[in-house]
């Protein structure tokens, strides 16, 4: 199939940038110093790429994440970077031979962790990113807890997500000492071998974390672009030009194709005006007709993937395989 017979809006994964981009981190981060987010492309058959350049145990940001990626063979080592409160899908998990961790930062996940069956965690503490984590100084209780319920504690995670984004690197780099400072010190308390932090933004700059979490660098986004990091655009959205006027063009796809929560994405080939629910309204940098196909870049990956049913690699105008994106949503796989 050419690229063109693809019914829009379509996610597009360029083969080639994505097998750079995953030989890229390798080289910085083999083995298990990478445990990718497979959240940022919730694809099995991306995760079976990182697989193939070496990196074995991944993160997931979902119970379904969790469930997909052991039902395709791949639950060698999975964290699940999230608090629940009911864990008991993931004991299941643990007891048909996957290698199940989940994190927890109160008495209430720890006790839902041991209800559930889970037999291992990691202490998830706020190392200055208001949303999950307990406070450093409150890990090593948390951590004796989760012991005295039989829980084995890993060791601690922490993300700096305040931090990955930021535009200029020395930022980033005194923003992520900061940041691992506090998880380090949480760490001397708690005990255990891994400290599990980081991110795209941070992969080569965080030397604190035994493991990063580094997502979205196999597939990026126009946030990420803006960092001068050594990964290059992967995915796109394709969409057809379904109007035109004088000076603008409207395209069909919108708010219900990409993730706009970091901004507007970009258009090859013209400057954007504005997204709608259905619609791309852009100025063509050359005259456009009906038809015509162009390509989106998102701004945000992650919630971009999710909002597409499948992914076609391509290569040249080639659609080479479909892969379905199997870890969307939230319910049981």
């Amino acid at each position: 199939m050419m690229i063109d017979e693809l019914p829009t809006p379509a996610l597009l994964f360029e083969r080639a940038p994505l097998e750079a981009n995953l030989k890229a981190m390798a080289d910085v981060l083999p083995g298990a110093k990478l445990r990718p987010h497979i959240k940022a492309h919730k694809c099995s058959e991306l995760a079976r790429r990182q697989v193939a350049r070496g990196h074995e145990t991944f993160c997931c940001a979902t119970i379904r994440e969790m469930e997909v990626m052991a039902a395709s063979g791949l639950g060698e080592d999975l964290l699940l970077a999230n608090e629940v409160v009911d864990a008991r899908r993931l004991g299941v998990l643990s007891t048909g031979g996957a290698r199940i961790t989940v994190a927890v930062d109160s008495d209430d996940t720890v006790d839902a962790a041991a209800a559930g069956g889970v037999p291992e965690v990691l202490i998830d503490v706020n190392v200055g990113l208001p949303r999950c984590g307990c406070p450093p100084e409150d890990a090593g209780r948390l951590a004796d807890r989760a012991r005295r319920a039989g829980l084995e504690v890993r060791g601690v995670m922490g993300y700096e997500g305040h931090i990955v984004g930021l535009a200029s690197r020395e930022e980033r780099e005194s923003g992520c000492s900061e940041s691992m400072e506090k998880l380090v010190a949480a760490h001397r308390d708690v005990g255990g071998d891994v400290i599990s932090a980081g991110g795209t933004g941070t992969f080569d700059c965080n030397g604190w974390a035994t493991e990063s979490q580094a997502g979205s660098y196999a597939l990026m986004d126009t946030a990420y672009a803006k960092l001068g990091l050594p990964f290059e655009q992967a995915v796109f959205v394709l969409a057809t030009v379904v109007s035109v006027s004088a000076t603008l063009a409207v395209a069909a796809c919108g708010l219900e194709s990409l993730g706009m929560d970091h901004g507007n994405p970009e258009v090859m080939g013209g400057k954007l005006w504005f997204c709608s629910d259905e619609h791309v309204t852009f100025a063509p940098s050359s005259p456009a007709r009906v038809g015509d196909r162009i390509r989106i870049v998102p701004a945000h990956v992650d919630p971009t993937i999710a909002y597409h049913e499948r992914a076609y690699l391509v290569e040249g105008e080639t659609v080479v395989e479909e892969w379905p994106i199997d870890m969307r949503g939230w319910g049981p796989a």
